[in-house]
């Protein structure tokens, strides 16, 4: 126990000495939560827009005001030219054309019928999405008031309003902010565990103090354990350190047990901390680390569920998912903090991840060669 303790405490001042490796633990984090958190979002808005009114009637000008009242859009330009229009979306100076034909009004009160067309900048296609939902709902609440306008009613009828309300379970306000933020400290805690750990270990190969450890009586577990106990408090402390910059500024809901969500996290660290030791075995210098760490944690992360859900990813990519350790983990972090989950809900991904780290965290100690 002596000897783990001593190499924990060499471990420490190593990393406190190096001056590349603060720079990652203690600014990245808030880098990462104050940027990211407001960048990484699928909320739109400013959305440019081009109305080409060939109309010019009291509906018309009814429709485009309900344009400028909503907080998505951003009238950029006015024009009769449907050409001029579509030369800016092609120019990319315009997201979308709401064009309103000659005869709107007319067709509108006499026909009972009216179209107008939508023409979206579809090269991102998720963008393309959301505005033709945001530009539909414009135009199905626009539609709404003319029928309320123009409905007839006989006297002795009565109309009952219906008024619908909405609640949202677990994000009311529909804040992105509160969804993104528990996935941006998934991937702070596995870069610390995953990328300094095998940084770590290849930096002292690359030294040569590697060969000492090697030659000396230390046996194979009280290195692995020395190595690997610095780096799971460091990810441990910038989860605790994230989630209080979470409440402070973003007041993000803490709805379940943090004790929990602390346990796991360290489950998680293990097959992460494993992982980044298993890949530091197999390499030789840091430039070979990082490029193989980067490979994998961009698949992780990619696949884990933080931008798009898992279920509506391909089958394949869903049973890929059972290797992928962050997809446990970004489950699971917003099921405690925003849904108030307990054990009983996350028991399955606890174990899974337990025997994962096990089997990990064996394959490491027995790949790293040890020469007595």
């Amino acid at each position: 126990m002596n000897t783990i303790i001593h190499i924990i405490r060499k471990e420490f001042i190593q990393i406190f000495r190096n001056k590349t490796m603060l720079p990652i633990i203690f600014l990245l984090p808030i880098v990462q939560l104050l940027v990211l958190v407001f960048a990484a979002t699928f909320e739109m808005k400013n959305i440019n827009m081009v109305v080409v009114d060939q109309d010019l009637s009291s509906e018309s000008r009814q429709l485009i005001g309900k344009f400028k009242g909503s907080p998505f859009f951003q009238i950029q330009l006015n024009t009769f030219s449907q050409k001029e229009a579509e030369e800016l979306l092609e120019a990319d100076k315009a997201d979308f054309i709401l064009s309103i034909p000659s005869g709107f009004e007319r067709d509108l009160l006499k026909e009972n019928t009216a179209y107008v067309q939508l023409l979206i900048n579809a090269i991102n296609g998720t963008t393309a999405g959301l505005t033709n939902g945001y530009a539909s709902s414009v135009i199905a609440d626009y539609n709404k008031d003319l029928i309320i306008e123009n409905i007839n009613i006989n006297p002795p009828t009565t109309q009952s309003n219906i008024n619908i309300e909405y609640s949202f379970w677990y994000n009311p306000e529909m804040n992105y902010k509160i969804y993104m933020l528990p996935g941006i400290l998934g991937i702070l805690i596995t870069l610390i565990g995953m990328f300094l750990t095998a940084l770590n270990l290849v930096r002292e190969k690359e030294m040569g103090t590697i060969e000492q450890i090697n030659v000396s009586p230390i046996k194979k577990y009280q290195f692995i354990i020395g190595k690997l106990f610095p780096f799971l408090c460091i990810a441990l402390f910038e989860l605790a350190f994230g989630l209080s910059i979470g409440k402070l500024i973003f007041n993000i809901p803490m709805l379940g047990s943090l004790p929990l969500l602390f346990l796991f996290a360290a489950v998680y660290l293990l097959v992460a901390l494993g992982i980044g030791l298993f890949i530091s075995t197999l390499s030789s210098t840091q430039q070979q680390v990082m490029f193989v760490n980067f490979f994998v944690m961009i698949v992780f992360i990619m696949m884990s569920g933080i931008f798009t859900p898992t279920e509506s990813m391909p089958e394949w990519a869903q049973s890929a998912n059972i290797i992928n350790p962050a997809a446990y983990f970004m489950r699971v972090i917003r099921m405690i903090l925003l849904k108030g989950s307990g054990f009983m809900d996350v028991w399955k991904s606890f174990a899974s991840l337990l025997i994962y780290a096990f089997i990990i965290l064996g394959l490491a100690t027995w790949k790293y060669r040890k020469i007595a």
